[in-house]
């Protein structure tokens, strides 16, 4: 077996490079293609989301609690799984973007209901496996954290792909097309069915456990630790808010480009700018946590772009290009808990293994996938029921100025409020400062040590 090295970093990569091709256009562009070329009401979308995203947080457990009943083979315990379930998942996504002429509006409901849920639960069986292949391509945690930061330039690759290239694609004299979107749907599907397989092909799981004994595990005793794990808590409902706020900046910004700044394609050029503050924050962020720590970095990031966003509100009349201009200066401060996030994972390991004397990463990892899952959810169905409540026509030409004042509004105070509860929560709730994480890893080696000095005696 060859030793670990860039070749497994690569492969990770294209991963959530596969992911990110249909999480990203189903993100930015399914709301508006249900309501644009589906008609259908936005509230109802957002039901749809909602319900979508809950069963999909159920979905991640069970499927987690499924690979782990398996038993490695010879190509080891999570690869296969992304091998056998990534055709169906990307036919599944083709499929959601199939528009039949004349149907009745029932039929499309029932269309988009039967093909999204489908999707969420596929995307499942592939995304699940693939966060936990890290902890067996390498078991160095340098590494491991390594593995981290190339997963986040996959994700952003993507998404930047699909932000620049889906407008330009997809809108036909900046309208939502049927068959733009179909042959949207297909492009990236062919591009996501080579990246899982580039990762298939690529990456080695080294890591083998012992599967002839039992793993120590006591359901009372993890959740007794969880509901003793302030920082997991606090962590979990923080990430929850910032998921909330930032798919909906998603499902707003379409249309407040669309119909506030009258040009859907410009948002080629916001998601051009996005990823840049992504590639411009990767190689300050070890630097800047070197020095003031992961939730020092995270909070000013949060409170930097909450005040961007008020910033925004208050300027009603901009351009397009000056609202991003303003805006890009917002996004690189959540760009900066996006780099870090995973890092504060490794933590909240640590620290539920310093209550409980258990080490369960795909615990704690399933907990914040749940929450993540749950912060869609939230965000589908009041994205949907946002927009309706402005009073967003899709049959409409040009929507009434009551209307595009509220699409303004959900896409800039709202998320003031949101990324400034978001830092409240990180900066005066969240315990694991810089000083307390690296007491933490002193006290947990001892701990450690001490455990095992017992079972020697």
């Amino acid at each position: 077996m060859r030793p670990f090295g860039f070749r497994d970093k690569i492969g990770y990569l294209f991963g959530d490079f596969g992911n990110d091709f249909f999480f990203g256009l189903v993100a930015s562009f399914l709301m508006v293609y249900y309501t644009d070329v589906f008609h259908l009401n936005p509230a109802g979308v957002g039901g749809l989301f909602l319900l979508a995203r809950l069963w999909d947080a159920v979905a991640d457990v069970s499927w987690g609690r499924f690979i782990d009943t398996k038993k490695a083979g010879k190509n080891g315990k999570f690869k296969p799984w992304i091998y056998r379930m990534s055709f169906p998942l990307v036919i599944s996504g083709i499929l959601m973007f199939i528009h039949i002429p004349g149907m009745s509006n029932g039929f499309y409901t029932a269309y988009a209901y039967v093909t999204y849920i489908l999707w969420g639960t596929l995307y499942s069986t592939v995304n699940i496996p693939y966060g936990s292949m890290a902890s067996v391509i390498t078991a160095d945690p340098v590494e491991r954290t390594t593995l981290s930061t190339w997963r986040s330039l996959g994700a952003t690759l993507a998404q930047l792909i699909v932000g620049v290239v889906g407008p330009l694609l997809m809108f036909v004299n900046n309208k939502a097309d049927a068959n733009h979107f179909l042959m949207g749907a297909i492009i990236f599907g062919i591009l996501s069915i080579s990246s899982y397989m580039a990762c298939y092909k690529l990456s080695v799981e080294r890591v083998v456990m012992n599967e002839t004994t039992k793993p120590n595990v006591n359901l009372a005793k993890t959740l007794k630790g969880i509901s003793k794990n302030k920082p997991l808590i606090v962590y979990l409902i923080g990430s929850l808010i910032f998921l909330i706020s930032l798919m909906l900046i998603g499902t707003v910004n379409t249309y407040l480009f669309k119909d506030y700044f009258g040009n859907a394609k410009i948002l080629s050029m916001l998601s051009l700018v996005q990823s840049a503050t992504i590639f411009i924050g990767m190689p300050l962020v070890k630097p800047l946590v070197s020095k003031f720590g992961k939730k020092e970095v995270a909070s000013a990031g949060f409170l930097l772009s909450a005040m961007v966003y008020f910033i925004l509100y208050l300027l009603p009349n901009l351009s397009a290009i000056q609202y991003i201009a303003i805006l890009s200066i917002g996004m690189f401060g959540y760009a900066l808990f996006n780099l870090v996030s995973w890092a504060f994972i490794t933590d909240l390991v640590d620290y539920h293994e310093y209550l409980t004397g258990l080490r369960e990463d795909g615990t704690i990892y399933s907990l914040y996938s749940f929450a993540r899952k749950v912060g869609q959810a939230v965000a589908g169905g009041i994205g949907g029921a946002a927009v309706a409540a402005v009073g967003y026509n899709p049959a409409l030409q040009s929507q009434t100025q009551s209307t595009l004042d509220g699409i303004h509004t959900l896409g800039t105070l709202v998320p003031a409020i949101g990324l400034l509860l978001v830092f409240a929560f990180i900066a005066f709730l969240y315990p694991l400062n810089k000083k307390r994480t690296a007491q933490l890893v002193i006290d947990l080696e001892v701990k450690r040590n001490e455990m095992n000095s017992g079972k020697t005696a």
